[in-house]
């Protein structure tokens, strides 16, 4: 087998979270361009506009809603995507919420829904691929981590132990399952233009400060994500277990 035909994702189903807009959306739409089909899931609104574009270039791909800030949501997810498309080869752990507050006023409930989002779905969702795969001995997940795996960040505490929780989920799993013909790894964006973004793109102080920072000089844009994504989801990275890949334009490096 030819090096780029290790990259081929043809044969391979996929399901990726938070698939409506941004990086979910460029993760969807190249791991389909690599020629998987694709489960596109939407949370907080449906991801119809990216399993559309995905449609249009002739690649199978269904939209799916389930509202994963609810402990029934990741079960709930898979079931419908099993159903429909078959067992996912891949899965890719992307949807996210942050929430902004200062530690000693932040709410108990915002720090609930974050961890549930941010983390206890991206267990639960893998524990469900990650038995299917096994069967089979073979797949790929790929959680979203964050460079705040590494990093504790201001006034985002629920954000910032739910994403290093996703950093080391990432290595228990992969502990276990390399094995066994599943690898599970992650990706960590740097500062992306996106919605959870926004705010900190409107802040002239603080894009100011980021930009410094990054010896590339400008913001992430979504399709920067991709070969990631579709490296970590081919057989091209069969022998890649419990990395944490950082993709920031040389933030850490500062």
């Amino acid at each position: 087998m030819g090096i780029l035909d290790r990259f081929s994702l043809e044969g391979k189903t996929a399901l990726v979270t938070g698939a409506a807009t941004g990086l979910g959306a460029a993760i969807a739409i190249a791991i389909a361009e690599a020629g998987a089909a694709v489960a596109c899931h939407g949370n907080r609104r449906p991801a119809d506009a990216t399993a559309e574009k995905i449609r249009a270039t002739g690649k199978r791909s269904q939209s799916f809603a389930a509202d994963l800030s609810h402990a029934e949501g990741p079960e709930k997810l898979f079931r419908a995507v099993t159903e429909a498309m078959g067992a996912p080869d891949i899965l890719v752990n992307n949807a996210g919420m942050i929430y902004r507050n200062s530690a000693e006023a932040y709410e108990s409930d915002a720090w609930a829904t974050v961890l549930q989002v941010n983390l206890t779905s991206v267990f639960l969702l893998s524990q469900l691929a990650g038995t299917e795969m096994l069967k089979c001995r073979r797949g790929k997940i790929i959680n979203i981590a964050s460079l705040l795996s590494f990093q504790g960040g201001i006034r985002v505490p629920a954000y910032a132990a739910s994403k290093g929780g996703v950093a080391q989920l990432t290595k228990a799993l992969a502990n276990e399952w390399a094995g066994r013909g599943v690898q599970v790894n992650a990706i960590a964006p740097g500062y992306f233009r996106t919605e959870n973004t926004s705010a900190l793109q409107k802040d002239e102080t603080r894009n100011r400060q980021i930009l410094e920072r990054i010896p590339a000089q400008r913001w992430g844009e979504p399709e920067d994500l991709t070969g990631a994504a579709v490296f970590l989801s081919s057989s091209a990275s069969d022998y890649v277990n419990g990395e944490i890949l950082v993709v920031d334009g040389g933030w850490m490096a500062r």
